[in-house]
């Protein structure tokens, strides 16, 4: 497993500065993640938001981003290794474990030792076993419809997250929580911008083929999206890109 190095966020030379004038150390270190998290893509600040928290979060050595999609399918994103991959896997094959209570259950989970741990015997024993590891935190990170994530803390050590681990974690999930929550908003503004721009070249260019008008082409679009099952941005963009339109599927 990784080991947390002395470059992280806490070693700044902002944090030196904040402690010289006076400011809380965790408040610069939290502003210095904020300024961090501003204007990334969603896959961007998944993987700085673990980063930020495996740097700052006292006895964390590894870290990732556990989604739950239509609240069945667990996946492991931006992870720090393949150990937190390996972790979802025991889990989604048990059907237990702490991401799964944090995601479900809203609440933060902490495994002082696997070794120990009788919540979750089976997916414990197994995750200390072929693993390694022994402690973890997990925190519940948003909720989106059916779908469901949480920030997960690792370590080879028991015994290593405390209550000032888990005070900033919470800190770290609240404002990486509404960070991503604003790029997905963004990501999809501007996803619905590039389909409805999409849509509109492969009407202009069905309005200028067929001699049609633009509500005859969208129906055109629809009907081809239709009787091949296949989305109709998919359509437009076959239409734009080759000419050709999509034929009906056999």
């Amino acid at each position: 497993m990784g080991s947390r190095t002395g470059d992280g966020l806490g070693q700044r030379s902002s944090h030196n500065e904040g402690e010289a004038i006076g400011e809380d150390p965790l408040a610069v270190e939290l502003a210095d993640l904020a300024q961090d998290l501003y204007d990334r893509s969603a896959d961007e600040l998944l993987e700085a938001m673990v980063r930020a928290a495996v740097q700052m979060i006292p006895g964390a050595e590894e870290g990732s981003i556990s989604v739950v999609l239509g609240r069945k399918d667990l996946t492991s994103q931006a992870p720090t290794s393949e150990l937190p991959s390996k972790v979802d896997a025991i889990q989604m094959d048990e059907g237990e474990g702490p991401c799964l209570s944090a995601v479900y259950e809203e609440t933060t989970v902490r495994i002082p030792d696997m070794n120990t741990e009788q919540r979750w015997p089976a997916f414990s024993r197994r995750a200390a076993e072929e693993t390694g590891v022994r402690a973890m935190l997990a925190f519940q990170l948003f909720v989106e419809g059916e779908n469901l994530g949480a920030l997960n803390l690792y370590s080879s050590r028991p015994d290593v997250f405390t209550d000032e681990s888990e005070h900033i974690g919470l800190l770290v999930a609240a404002h990486a929580a509404v960070a991503f929550a604003e790029a997905r908003e963004v990501t999809q503004l501007h996803e619905a911008i590039a389909s409805r721009d999409l849509i509109g070249q492969a009407k202009g260019i069905l309005m200028e083929r067929y001699k049609v008008t633009a509500t005859q082409a969208f129906y055109l679009l629809s009907e081809i999206s239709s009787r091949t099952n296949t989305k109709l941005t998919a359509v437009a963009e076959h239409l734009v890109t080759s000419g050709e339109l999509r034929t009906p599927r056999d």
